[in-house]
């Protein structure tokens, strides 16, 4: 059975500082910020080490005053934002907001899917980590869960899932509102893979 040793972790000093890039790509810069510093955290404490990965992209338009982009687009498909290690586990994960109570699957793509699947036949995991606006919830999904989502829709089923259909267990804990704690949530997720494998023999 594999264990991660999971600390309560505190950030002082922490600013709400949001950007003033206004384009539609950075809604969800807060998010991201949060989920940055959690990481810096987890990496000084020696808990994690994950990496943000930069999407390619090729600038358009630039302010010739604020020497700020205004208008670009991407030079190639994302996969996931996060990739690294926990402890010795292979972890990758999307950040996405939500702002109201149903998630839209669109806000997924095929090419994310297939990566995360790869990625875990890898022996490694994948989730996504979900901001949900309206109740104020960070929220753990699991790449299985996702995928029965995904499945569903492909199947001729709904186009999105609502927050009353996901399992309260897997809602994220924060501390002094900045922690984005998803290690605690990655412990579950591998006990819960764990009693699987064992349920299945």
């Amino acid at each position: 059975m594999n264990v991660i040793i999971v600390q309560i972790i505190k950030i002082e000093g922490y600013e709400r500082v949001m950007s003033t890039w206004k384009s539609r790509g950075l809604r969800g810069s807060l998010l991201e910020k949060m989920i940055n510093r959690t990481n810096e955290k987890y990496r000084q404490e020696g808990l994690a080490l994950i990496q943000k990965i930069p999407t390619p992209i090729k600038p358009i338009e630039i302010d010739p005053q604020k020497h700020h982009i205004t208008l670009a687009y991407f030079e190639q498909k994302s996969t996931v934002d996060y990739i690294g290690v926990v402890q010795g586990i292979p972890v990758c994960f999307d950040a996405k907001e939500c702002a109201s109570g149903r998630f839209p699957l669109a806000n997924i793509h095929p090419h994310q899917i297939a990566f995360m699947e790869e990625f875990e036949k890898q022996e490694g995991m994948a989730f996504i980590l979900i901001y949900f606006k309206e109740q104020d919830i960070f929220y753990y999904l699991t790449f299985r869960r996702l995928k029965e989502f995904w499945e569903r829709c492909r199947n001729g089923g709904r186009k999105s899932f609502s927050y009353e259909e996901l399992d309260p267990h897997y809602q994220i804990s924060t501390y002094e509102g900045v922690m984005i704690h998803y290690l605690d949530m990655i412990q579950q997720d591998l006990l819960q893979r764990d009693e699987d494998v064992c349920g299945g023999i």
